[in-house]
């Protein structure tokens, strides 16, 4: 697998009527300081996503998307791993990285124009979010409640 191939498990998707569709995953390595991979994702993201949610749930999810792995690459060596999976009712995106220490979220100072503002703006627009330790590394999280489309 090419590391920024996505990989999609539309399984379970059937032809008849009632059948429940079964969650869709997204899946995506990105190399370290690798900047060039944010608006890939998102793409990746709005490709998976169609017309999933309310209006407006799809760029709150690239945003919020973007934010994590571009924290995910400002501050670490190693890259990351992006996965999102899309219910209908719910989207989580985790983004892992190998690095165990953690950013806290802050409130910019306001001569600063481009940095700070990530977590800020997940703790704000997500409907939950967390932050796990995974050994090596950790999995900075966000969910969003969009319901069906």
């Amino acid at each position: 697998m090419h590391p920024r191939e996505p990989v999609r498990s539309d399984a379970g998707v059937g032809d008849m009527a009632g059948e429940a569709r079964q969650p869709t995953q997204l899946l995506r390595r990105v190399g370290g300081a690798d900047l060039t991979a944010v608006p890939e994702v998102r793409h990746a993201l709005r490709a998976m996503l169609g017309a999933w949610g309310a209006p407006g749930a799809t760029d709150v999810a690239e945003l919020l998307t973007s934010e994590l792995v571009t924290n995910a690459l400002i501050h670490t060596d190693e890259g990351a791993v992006v996965t999102a999976t899309v219910a209908p009712e719910q989207l989580r995106v985790e983004v892992r990285d190998f690095v165990t220490e953690l950013h806290r979220p802050r409130v910019p100072h306001a001569d600063d124009g481009t940095h700070g503002r990530g977590l800020v703006l997940v703790q704000a627009l997500a409907d939950s979010w967390g932050v796990e330790n995974r050994g090596m590394g950790k999995v900075v999280w966000f969910e969003l409640n969009g319901g069906a489309a």
